[in-house]
């Protein structure tokens, strides 16, 4: 039997709607407990309730996620129209970005500004389009199994159109990621595990902005990714 492509976004919108009242609640039950409304707490029952309210959450993150696919594969999202500096964007992100630090891997945000640039300026919705890059680099420093730098290194293509562009992953790799930026190859595993549904979510946001997504061939494909944008 063949599903119909607009039974998935319905899917999404149903299961969003049937796991976001129990999330709640027991989130809520969980809450109440960690403040010891419901009497004095050992630091054993404090642990495992932090580690269940902890997961909770995650649970919470993907139930959004699932929604912000949902309305994504169904057209329903208004995105915000304004102009922000890319480069200013990724800088930012990286700099907030601690994940992987306990295992010795650190995300390097740079940028390569072309002569007579001061920005690398784009229009679109600020808010997705960060969530977008962020996903990227969690991704390519979960992927990463040595201790080292994970480089998000933001460039301006040449040509026209002209492209923003932003390459993840270990400085070697990065000249062959910007290198697709004219002509995006089509590998880019969007359905990783551990990562939720953020990175689906993502490619549609960058595509939905006139942008691609793509990633590294061979060995580097999962602990790499890159992005375009048009440049205003």
């Amino acid at each position: 039997m063949t599903v119909e492509h607009t039974t998935l976004p319905r899917a999404f919108s149903l299961a969003v709607h049937e796991l976001r009242t129990p999330v709640t609640v027991v989130a809520g039950y969980l809450r109440m407990l960690l403040r010891e409304q419901a009497g004095p707490l050992n630091e054993k029952q404090k642990k495992m309730l932090e580690e269940a309210d902890r997961s909770c959450g995650r649970i919470g993150s993907l139930v959004a996620e699932m929604s912000e696919f949902g309305k994504l594969e169904a057209g329903e999202i208004a995105f915000a129209r304004q102009e922000f500096d890319l480069a200013a964007l990724v800088t930012q992100l990286a700099s907030e970005l601690h994940d992987g630090e306990d295992r010795g891997v650190r995300l390097e945000a740079r940028v390569t500004m072309p002569v007579g640039m001061t920005e690398i300026t784009v229009t679109g919705d600020r808010m997705r389009i960060a969530a977008a890059v962020k996903a990227l680099m969690q991704s390519a420093v979960r992927e990463r199994v040595e201790p080292g730098v994970v480089v998000a290194r933001v460039s301006a293509g040449t040509g026209s159109p002209r492209w923003g562009v932003l390459a993840i992953g270990d400085e070697a790799v990065l000249p062959e990621l910007e290198d697709g930026a004219s002509e995006p190859p089509p590998q880019f595993d969007e359905w990783r595990g551990g990562l939720g549904i953020a990175l689906p979510v993502a490619r549609r946001v960058i595509e939905a902005h006139g942008g691609a997504l793509w990633a590294g061939a061979g060995s580097h494909a999962r602990a790499t990714s890159a992005l375009r944008l048009p440049i205003n």
